[in-house]
């Protein structure tokens, strides 16, 4: 009857309005961070091919980073924080390439191949880690990456020129110990990116970049349809279930980590070879928090994250990221406010998130709890 009823005021079935409500109490976040850049692009009075422009290039550049921070969450690990140690691992290897001066494509090439050892040897101690920090792996995922910026830090500081013998003077410090604040990348910058790259008009796409991603986005549905895909669903559902089944809980979770882990040391390099410049010591600081906001923004949360709420949330996040000073010097007549507000966007879109993540799981336990009264 109550159906019924429903049914004969709204014209719609009982169902047709909760699946309505539904969906938007799910999508509420892209939702609101939709209706701030349709705003931001209204204060900003920007033109329209500088817009679509930067869009693009941010997407090329930042995609692939967010999509690292996929597989964990099937695996019930949460956001990873922590591939921040694979734009290391990727940084690393760019260091490696401009000393060697390897130009180009192949130093590119170069790059991803020896960035892969360092990803996959920090994944699986990051792993190791968050094996023995279950239930909090995202703060764990942080700790680990400030403590590996120390001695990220130590070693291109003090260990290089000062214990391992370099002499270059373009990397080097001018005592010889420790390497520059800036690094140079004219080597291989756009090597990804000027593969295949389409001018339309004003416009500029790089093509090739857009294909790796695509190519990324495709790996990530097949590896969800694998033995392995299905192991991380089953871990991230349940770790009791899982073991239970036979499945090997600690090693298929160190794998999720290795994967993201090595992802994000392509992202960097995808990233860096689009700016062109290396900041040695903060260029990777900054990953893991913008990543997360990215895929938070989308509408992902700790427990589900889809390739299109990736790519949804990366598009939302940089479109904020570019009309945000714009906007703020209009309104406010200060670039700066903008600058703040990009900040207060990273980091209150991830404190948003967890509490509201923290919240449904104790009306859930409160559901359960009733439910076997």
């Amino acid at each position: 009857m109550r159906g019924a009823n429903v049914k004969a005021v709204t014209g719609e079935p009982a169902y047709g309005l909760r699946n309505i409500k539904r969906r938007l109490a799910n999508n509420t976040v892209p939702i609101i961070f939709a209706i701030f850049c349709l705003l931001g692009v209204y204060y900003a009075q920007v033109h329209p091919l500088f817009l679509i422009n930067s869009v693009i290039t941010r997407m090329a550049r930042n995609s692939f980073l967010v999509l690292s921070l996929i597989i964990p969450v099937m695996a019930g690990m949460g956001l990873n924080f922590g591939i921040v140690l694979g734009a290391m691992a990727g940084q690393m290897a760019l260091i490696a390439i401009t000393h060697w001066q390897i130009e180009g494509l192949g130093g590119f090439v170069i790059a991803v191949l020896l960035s892969t050892p360092f990803a996959v040897l920090f994944g699986w101690l990051a792993g190791l880690v968050l094996n023995k920090a279950k239930g909090n792996e995202m703060i764990t995922g942080m700790i680990l990456g400030f403590f590996a910026n120390g001695l990220y830090q130590l070693f291109f500081l003090f260990v290089l020129g000062g214990i391992i013998p370099m002499k270059n003077e373009r990397l080097m410090l001018s005592s010889g110990i420790g390497i520059r604040n800036t690094v140079d990348l004219k080597a291989v910058k756009y090597a990804l990116n000027d593969i295949i790259k389409l001018k339309l008009g004003g416009l500029v796409i790089p093509l090739f970049t857009f294909f790796i991603i695509a190519l990324l986005c495709i790996m990530l549905w097949f590896l969800t349809k694998t033995k392995l895909g299905q192991d991380f669903r089953s871990v991230g559902q349940n770790m009791h279930i899982a073991e239970i089944s036979g499945i090997n809980v600690d090693r298929t979770r160190i794998i999720a980590i290795i994967i993201s882990t090595v992802l994000a040391a392509w992202g960097q390099l995808i990233f860096l070879q689009d700016i062109g410049t290396l900041n040695t010591y903060g260029s990777h600081e900054q990953v893991g928090l913008f990543a997360v906001a990215s895929i938070l923004i989308g509408g992902a949360s700790v427990t589900k994250a889809t390739i299109g709420q990736t790519l949804l949330g990366t598009f939302l996040f940089h479109t904020l990221f570019i009309i945000s000073p714009m906007a703020g010097q209009n309104l406010l007549g200060s670039p700066q406010v903008g600058e703040y507000f990009r900040v207060f966007v990273a980091y209150g879109v991830i404190g948003v998130s967890l509490g509201l993540h923290a919240w449904q799981k104790q009306k859930q336990a409160m559901e359960r709890l009733k439910a076997e009264q």
